[in-house]
């Protein structure tokens, strides 16, 4: 890493905890499907995509559907997961990200978004995060799930930033694989023993500051 120029955020998980709606729709929709969803299960949605969760819920219930039937689902699933969403507020936002988010802009360093989730904007506009990010590439903008790079690589040419002058804050393991692969630090968020090949683990963003940000 030459300097650090732009610092690119996972949504869920590293800035508020959305994880327990999106098990809570699954839930619900494996139900109608009389299939056995379990948080344990839900671990594995971490990070990809809404059809490939689908896809592995499938799995899990050992189902096959068509095409048509699998969009009609995660069409459905996403309903409900609005649904659930529609009351968050800035009290959902994890401990420190607000805080380090405004920290680094005060220090001109780019902040972009890079999630999975194509209902991330309507969530920063719930958190009044929206206007705080320089970028925001999400589920709308990319074909390509993670652990495909696409995403994190779009969220620097957006902002102008060589790759190798961006750090990645995940996590899902998905996640740090992609950052990886774009060429950029991957910083792991959450517990230690599923973020193992993150270049650096950290418990939340609430740990980070300018040194330890700048000792990268």
């Amino acid at each position: 890493m030459k300097n650090i120029e732009a610092i690119i955020f996972d949504l869920d998980g590293v800035i508020v905890d959305t994880a327990k709606y999106h098990f809570l729709a699954w839930q619900r929709l494996a139900r109608e499907l009389d299939i056995e969803f379990t948080i344990e299960d839900n671990e594995r949605l971490k990070g990809v995509s809404r059809m490939r969760s689908l896809e592995i819920i499938l799995e899990i219930g050992n189902k096959t559907l068509d095409e048509k039937e699998k969009e009609d689902l995660a069409f459905k699933k996403n309903e409900w997961y609005k649904e659930y969403i529609a009351n968050m507020d800035e009290s959902e936002i994890l401990e420190g990200a607000k805080e380090f988010i405004e920290l680094l802009r005060e220090n001109n360093i780019k902040v972009v978004l890079g999630s999975a989730s194509k209902n991330a904007k309507t969530i920063l506009e719930k958190l009044n995060l929206i206007d705080c990010f320089h970028a925001i590439i999400d589920g709308t903008c990319v074909t390509k799930a993670k652990p495909d790079p696409q995403v994190f690589l779009q969220g620097a040419e957006a902002v102008g930033i060589d790759p190798i002058n961006c750090i990645v804050f995940e996590d899902a393991e998905a996640g740090i694989e992609a950052a990886k692969r774009a060429g950029m630090v991957a910083i792991g968020v959450g517990e230690a023993d599923t973020l193992k090949d993150a270049h650096i683990q950290i418990k939340g963003l609430y740990e980070m500051n300018m040194e330890r940000l700048m000792s990268l």
